[in-house]
Formats: C-alpha cells, sequence, structure tokens
C-alpha cells in the first residue's frame, strides 16, 4: 500500500486507508479508483496525483 499526494492542493490519497467520504473502501489501489476519481479539495483527477516517498 502507498500514499499519493495531490500536485495542485497537497490533499493525500492513501491506499490502505481508502476514502470515506467518496465511499472509497480501505486497501483500494489508486489504479483501481474509479474513472471518474477526483481529489475531494480541488476536483483533478487521478494523474495529478504522485507516489509519496
Amino acid at each position: 500500500m502507498a500514499k499519493f499526494v495531490c500536485q495542485v492542493c497537497g490533499w493525500e490519497y492513501d491506499e490502505e486507508v481508502g476514502c470515506e467520504e467518496l465511499n472509497i473502501a480501505p486497501n483500494t489501489k489508486i489504479e483501481d479508483l474509479p474513472e471518474n476519481f477526483e481529489c475531494i479539495l480541488c476536483g483533478v483527477d487521478k494523474t495529478n496525483f504522485e507516489k509519496e516517498d
């Protein structure tokens, strides 16, 4: 599991935690997110997220 950071606003998607606000279950990998996934803060798509080191 990994964490990904929105390069626009800095919001973090943690695969281990998921995203309760969007009904995304824990342990959901970023590549398994729906195509219409958007950052909950700024609305950009998942192509704007980079893996956190």
